[in-house]
């Protein structure tokens, strides 16, 4: 599988990782499927690339100490990278808000965010 390494990033060699299993799919299905989809191959491009990975994560949102909430974020890989996946035609700047407001949330350092909706694959990489 093709590599996507800039080592001047956080977990460079993991987020390569995930944005080449991404690109595979991609590649494989093109756009146009519902998110779940996409998710569920991905699963698979983690799963045959021995990554260490949680499907749909449910986690707790939090206000003054106090659990207001719940929200599943689609991948947490290697315990601190949020995955969270699209299939819409744009990315718009509410989806980069949410996956912003999920790394404060969940006290992760590193986001991205990946949309298959478009005939490019797009990808976009947060760091707190």
């Amino acid at each position: 599988m093709e590599k996507y390494v800039n080592n001047k990033y956080y977990k460079s060699e993991i987020t390569g990782n995930i944005i080449g299993c991404a690109q595979k799919v991609h590649k494989q299905l093109g756009n146009g499927f519902q998110e779940i989809i996409y998710q569920r191959a991905l699963e698979i491009e983690f799963k045959k690339e021995k990554m260490k990975f949680e499907r749909e994560k449910e986690m707790d949102i939090f206000y003054e100490d106090r659990i207001i909430g719940n929200r599943r974020v689609d991948f947490v890989v290697d315990g601190d990278i949020m995955v969270e996946l699209k299939a819409i035609t744009k990315l718009e700047d509410v989806n980069t808000a949410q996956l912003i407001n999920y790394i404060e949330a969940y006290k992760v350092k590193l986001g991205l965010l990946i949309n298959f909706g478009t005939k490019s694959l797009e990808v976009r990489r947060y760091v707190k």
